[in-house]
């Protein structure tokens, strides 16, 4: 990161998670949703050597909540990301795979997928170019009026 951009980065929350107020504080670089069957992780800005952590918060409270965590990483709205943030995704795959489930990446950026090209990544993280549709909720069973 440039020192001009590293100017413009956000600091660290106050009393936020790099001071271990708990799993997934709130911070301008990710933040965690359900839904449906999916906990999606929605990434944004620049996630280098300095925010990546941010993300690995969010990343670990995802993959170690549920037994088979089904985690949807969102870039989308990522402006840089770099090897720090690789390695932040290869270790929460890791994690979800060792509990029975997954992580997926969400991605319609062309740097992102030449990124993951070029650290041999690709086959491990085919980026989904949109959010898949949650699956139907399933519905209690009809029961007939008594009239």
């Amino acid at each position: 990161m440039t020192p001009e951009a590293h100017d413009r980065a956000a600091p660290p929350p106050e009393g936020g998670a790099a001071a271990g107020a708990g799993p997934a504080a709130a911070n301008p670089y990710a933040r965690t949703r359900r839904t449906g069957a999916f906990t999606v992780v929605e990434v944004s800005g620049e996630i280098d050597m300095a925010s990546a952590g941010f993300v690995a918060e969010h990343l670990t409270a995802a993959t170690t909540g549920a037994a088979a965590p089904d985690v949807l990483v969102d870039l989308r709205r990522v402006t840089f990301f770099d090897c720090s943030g690789l390695r932040v995704l290869c270790r929460a795959e890791a994690t979800a795979q060792a509990r029975g489930g997954r992580l997926r990446l969400v991605s319609d950026q062309h740097r992102i997928h030449r990124l993951l090209r070029a650290a041999r990544l690709l086959g491990r993280f085919p980026p989904l170019p949109d959010l898949p549709p949650a699956p139907p909720a399933s519905q209690p069973p009809h029961r007939p009026s008594l009239k």
